[in-house]
C-alpha cells in the first residue's frame, strides 16, 4: 500500500513539473532551452522534475500567481470592479434617486 501511495506522489510530482514547464514562457526559462528541459523532465521523470524545480524554473513571485513585472514591458491596468469606479457610483446614485 505504501508503494502505491509513493508511486502516486511521484506521478503527481512529475505531472506537476511537466505542466509547470509547458506553461512557463520560453523567455523565463533558466540555464538551458525549454526544449532541452522538456526532454530532461520526460526522459528522467523524478530527477528531471527536481532539476527543473531547482534550476530551470523562473525566479518570480509565483506564490501570487503573477510574474514580477519587467519595467521595459507595458502592461494594461488591472480592471477594477464597478464599486471602485466613482463615475459608476455617481450614475447609480443618480438613477436610484430618479434624476433621469
Amino acid at each position: 500500500m505504501a508503494g502505491v501511495v509513493i508511486g502516486l506522489a511521484l506521478l503527481a510530482f512529475w505531472l506537476y513539473s511537466l505542466f509547470d514547464l509547458i506553461t512557463t514562457p520560453e523567455e523565463e526559462v533558466r540555464n538551458v532551452p525549454k526544449t532541452l528541459w522538456l526532454l530532461i523532465v520526460v526522459l528522467v521523470p523524478f530527477a528531471g522534475g527536481l532539476f527543473w524545480m531547482l534550476l530551470g524554473r523562473p525566479q518570480t513571485a509565483r506564490t501570487t500567481g503573477r510574474a514580477t513585472r519587467r519595467p521595459d514591458v507595458h502592461h494594461a491596468p488591472i480592471p477594477k470592479g464597478p464599486d471602485d469606479d466613482p463615475d459608476f457610483l455617481r450614475e447609480l446614485d443618480r438613477r436610484m434617486r430618479g434624476d433621469d
